[in-house]
């Protein structure tokens, strides 16, 4: 029962205080308005066009791929690191979550989202 009481207050505290830290930015932000203060910033070059620009939605398929593929390789790190301390079965289980990953991959690259424009 104390665990539990520790949890919610835990809970309720920190809701609290992401809370204010949304209302302090709302209280402390700088209000006055200047055509220098909305205008779009790039490292101290000036802006020369609006920054809004259409980009192929095929840079998302590779930054997805990319990240889908990149976090699932970090999944088997920990794994490869005690793969001592486990049996057999976990081992299955990598060979069938790489299995996965290179049907996913396959996938990819016979929707062709892999081609480069």
């Amino acid at each position: 029962m104390k665990e539990l009481v520790c949890l919610a207050v835990f809970i309720i505290l920190s809701t609290l205080f992401a809370l204010a830290m949304v209302l302090a930015g709302f209280v402390c932000q700088y209000k006055k308005k200047s055509m220098v203060k909305n205008s779009t910033y790039e490292c101290g070059v000036s802006p020369i066009d609006d920054a809004r620009i259409e980009f192929d939605v095929r840079y998302f398929n590779y930054a997805v791929l990319f990240l889908i593929f990149d976090i699932e390789t970090i999944f088997l790190y920990p794994f490869a690191v005690s793969l001592d301390y486990m049996g057999i079965f976990a081992v299955i289980e990598a060979f069938v979550f790489v299995v996965l990953l290179l049907l996913g991959l396959f996938f990819a690259i016979e929707k062709k989202m892999l081609r480069w424009l």
